[in-house]
């Protein structure tokens, strides 16, 4: 019987009820374990759907907060931080059948969610040929990169929906909705019986329709909240100081990009 593999990125800042940056920290048990209780769900869901190798990457802050022991058995986990180019999908490699991200949130420069940014809270924002990016994108064109469809994800409202522009097939999860510096959420098992539910219903069907497109030109901008930080990072080679606050860089090749955020953010 041929084994699928399914590649999973958790975050926390889309996870159901989450609200404000202290229940991001490692010190904020509960956050933690709702955030553990919705990878594990969709870990079953992916086992109903007959994926039998589940790697799981703990991709927030520290890459320390997941609970190894609330985990499913059958599932492994990533956790620290490689510190490579591909950071909240390192582990990825072209053996993957599919990927997924829960815990996944709104972009810097939106309302989606009270915890909105993208990588790091230093920034405004990271723009790719225009548009605002998410976190989710950056690491869509990553699994892409790969060869990796990006077949469900859960997180914020906003996020879901952003999601579905660049993946139209995908299959989403919304588990919060931004309100001002709220968010408004169903309970939490119902979330996670979402989660598990749809990510099921995802990998039964077909999801190799879900690999993002990668466009043929990456046009990126970083702006950061200080100009002595967008002063720093104009070094990196191929870069320029598109104004007193924002990088620019260009390139086709998307691993080119990757390493440019990587040192950059």
């Amino acid at each position: 019987m041929e084994t699928k593999k399914l590649f999973i990125s958790a975050d926390i800042e889309g996870s159901c009820g989450i609200s404000h940056w202290e229940e991001t920290n490692l010190t904020d048990a509960y956050f933690r374990t709702e955030m553990t209780k919705e990878v594990a769900s969709a870990c079953e869901g992916a086992k109903i759907a007959g994926f039998d190798t589940i790697i799981i990457k703990d991709a927030h802050d520290t890459a320390r907060n997941l609970y190894p022991d609330k985990l499913p058995r059958y599932a492994f986990l990533l956790r620290n931080w490689t510190r490579d180019p591909w950071c909240m999908v390192s582990g990825l490699d072209e053996t993957f059948d599919a990927a997924a991200f829960t815990g996944y949130h709104s972009p810097a420069f939106s309302s989606g969610s009270p915890l909105a940014h993208t990588m790091s809270t230093s920034l405004q924002f990271i723009k790719i040929n225009g548009e605002y990016i998410s976190e989710f994108v950056i690491n869509a064109y990553a699994c892409a990169y790969k060869g990796v469809p990006v077949a469900f994800v859960a997180g914020d409202e906003y996020l879901c929906e952003q999601a579905v522009k660049y993946i139209p097939s995908i299959t989403t999860a919304p588990v919060n909705k931004g309100m001002g510096g709220a968010s408004f959420s169903t309970h939490p098992e119902e979330a996670q019986n979402l989660i598990k539910e749809r990510i099921a219903k995802a990998l039964t069907g077909d999801y190799k329709k879900c690999l993002a497109a990668l466009p043929a030109c990456f046009e990126v901008e970083i702006q950061y909240k200080k100009q002595e930080s967008a002063y720093q990072r104009q070094f990196f080679p191929g870069a320029k100081l598109v104004n007193p606050y924002t990088v620019g860089f260009i390139s086709d090749d998307y691993y080119s990009v990757l390493v440019f955020l990587h040192f950059c953010m």
